[in-house]
């Protein structure tokens, strides 16, 4: 009988959720989860003060009015990994797992069940016999994408032609679409006009 009391006492302070220290940044709560900074690195707790996503270097940080950190939008969080010199954007869950691989050249966050992206599709148009390779031509495309990262709309072509990595500017072409309701998207022709279009 005594064993077992020593042993209901300890419970408790054993579920005693865990202390994070020397934090840099800690961001109001978005999604039911905060962002965390520690030197360059962010991760997440949820409302009991638990990490929830380790701390990364991958997390891509949004701007707000006061500040820039990562956030959940839709229970997804942006993530970018480098591959022969170009950002490529995805996206995680809650637990930290990929569910959308790192594939889009810019990405915004999840609204309404989607996101807007920005991808680049490859095409051959011939062949080179001099130098003997493939002619090819790069097209790049805003999209709707859904939550498993599938295309569901295509929006705007860019009037980019070179590869990724052969771009003088290296930062992320600029998504100029946006999404103002759950059927509707507003997209932003080379005049500045706007123009709004249904989509599924």
């Amino acid at each position: 009988m005594k064993k077992l009391l020593i042993t209901l006492v300890l419970i408790p302070f054993l579920g005693i959720a865990q202390t994070i220290e020397n934090i840099d940044y800690i961001s109001p709560f978005n999604n039911d989860v905060a962002a965390i900074k520690k030197g360059n690195e962010w991760g997440f707790i949820d409302r009991d003060g638990q990490l929830t996503v380790d701390f990364r270097n991958d997390l891509v940080l949004t701007k707000t009015e006061n500040a820039a950190y990562p956030i959940f939008s839709n229970g997804k969080c942006l993530i970018a990994h480098q591959k022969n010199g170009v950002l490529y954007y995805g996206y995680i869950d809650k637990s930290g797992k990929t569910v959308i691989t790192p594939q889009f050249l810019n990405a915004n966050n999840f609204q309404y069940g989607k996101a807007l992206a920005l991808k680049v599709e490859k095409e051959t148009i011939g062949y080179n016999d001099i130098f003997k390779k493939d002619v090819v031509s790069y097209h790049y495309f805003e999209l709707v994408i859904d939550e498993e990262g599938k295309t569901t709309d295509h929006l705007t072509k860019l009037a980019i032609h070179v590869s990724p990595k052969n771009k003088d500017n290296k930062n992320p072409p600029a998504i100029t679409s946006k999404l103002i309701s759950e059927n509707l998207v507003a997209i932003k022709g080379s005049n500045k006009k706007w123009r709004v279009k249904k989509i599924e």
